[in-house]
């Protein structure tokens, strides 16, 4: 089956995608100023300002960026009949819309380029699932790149999974990131049709505007004792280090409903005992701050573990897994599911990990939890979809050619 080709711009299409390049050293992820704000009406507060995320370097920016405000995460399955030659024709136009779109300039015929605003820390990050690999497209993947076998635990749905294509649009308000979901899905249209869209926020910012952890639905801090980007912890936990994907990473992205109905009905210290931390600050039971290790030898005045044995902390430790580790972020969710007596709220997490081989440093932290982890009587995995994350490119580059070319 042919492939229609877009009509509305040729291969690149994309005029302007370098006009960013005064302002960036290569290969560099640097922010750059957003220039001057409208002045709001006195009586309405200024929003603070963001910053503007330039795109290119060897790994993908919004990897290592701190969960956002607002994640909106899309899926794709691709057309019959697209192929290596095909799959090299959208990633140019999708190299032009996050090249202008990050920049905070309109995507080349979008019909509404005023929500196109400097300052949003606009990211978009882009994986291929399985299926967009093979010979005829994007050949093997990274080393240890599989699918989550099944967990007892797990109840998913269909809808919630899979996927050839993936991205991942990040940033700090609802509108801007919804405007760059709809410019991407509509440039793929021709290549790809779209599976699902899920949507999540985060609040990683302090009342001092100072960064923080941020919280999910339970009210747990999570994210404590994630390696940190920048250091040599998490480029070692995170970036494929060989190979045809040197640069990339793999993501598994797990849509996890929680029981807030029967958590709210549990005493504090119920809450803090299955988690192995405490609710006010995300310090561990054995105490020291946030950013403390866990001491797991650590026994209480009668001789039992401070952190039980099936606290989530403990069994997600990474000395029980031979030091191995993962990248975590969390986006909090909540939408209306009908029900007998009429509609009802459902909440949970979508919950992001990043790794660089996932069959050697997720699968077996993830069977770990399934095996005995305490939260696993208030929270279910209904979604589960895996995606390799493509390299970065430098500006004057496009997105996976290093893979297609």
């Amino acid at each position: 089956m042919a492939v229609p080709r877009v009509s509305r711009r040729g291969l690149l299409g994309h005029a302007g995608t370098t006009g960013l390049g005064a302002l960036t050293g290569a290969g560099l992820v640097v922010a750059v100023d957003p220039g001057t704000p409208v002045g709001p009406p006195e009586s309405i507060p200024a929003a603070p300002v963001g910053t503007t995320l330039a795109p290119w370097g060897p790994h993908q920016p919004g990897v290592a960026q701190a969960p956002p405000a607002v994640l909106e995460a899309v899926a794709l399955d691709l057309r019959p009949g697209v192929d290596r030659e095909a799959l090299g024709r959208l990633m140019r136009l999708w190299t032009g819309d996050i090249e202008a779109l990050t920049a905070g300039r309109p995507a080349p015929g979008d019909p509404a380029p005023w929500l196109s605003v400097p300052g949003a820390d606009l990211t978009i990050t882009v994986g291929v699932g399985p299926g967009a690999l093979g010979s005829d497209r994007f050949g093997a993947g990274p080393a240890g790149f599989t699918d989550v076998p099944p967990m007892v635990h797990d109840r998913l749905e269909e809808r919630w999974g899979g996927g050839d294509l993936c991205v991942l649009v990040a940033g700090r308000d609802a509108t801007t990131v919804a405007h760059a979901v709809r410019r991407v899905v509509a440039d793929a249209r021709p290549f790809a049709r779209l599976r699902w869209t899920q949507q999540g926020a985060w609040n990683g910012t302090a009342p001092d505007g100072s960064p923080q952890t941020g919280r999910n639905l339970f009210g747990q801090v999570d994210g404590s004792a994630n390696p940190r980007p920048g250091t040599e912890l998490f480029d070692r936990t995170v970036w494929v280090p060989e190979g045809r994907w040197a640069g990339g990473t793999t993501l598994v992205l797990r849509r996890i409903r929680m029981n807030l109905d029967t958590w709210d009905g549990l005493t504090r210290e119920e809450q803090e005992r299955s988690v192995g931390r405490r609710l006010a600050d995300g310090s561990p039971l054995t105490g020291g701050g946030e950013s403390d290790d866990v001491d797991l030898a650590a026994r209480d005045e009668q001789g039992r573990p401070v952190v039980a044995l099936d606290a989530h902390v403990r069994r997600s430790h990474p000395a029980l897994h031979g030091g191995r580790r993962i990248f975590r972020k969390g986006a909090s969710w909540t939408r209306e599911v009908p029900g007998p007596r009429g509609p009802r709220l459902e909440s949970g997490l979508l919950f992001s990990s990043y790794q660089a081989d996932l069959a050697d440093q997720f699968v077996p932290l993830q069977r770990s939890l399934d095996e005995l982890d305490s939260l696993n009587e208030w929270t279910t995995a209904v979604g589960s979809a895996v995606f390799a994350v493509l390299p970065g490119f430098e500006q004057g580059d496009w997105l996976g050619r290093s893979l297609l070319a």
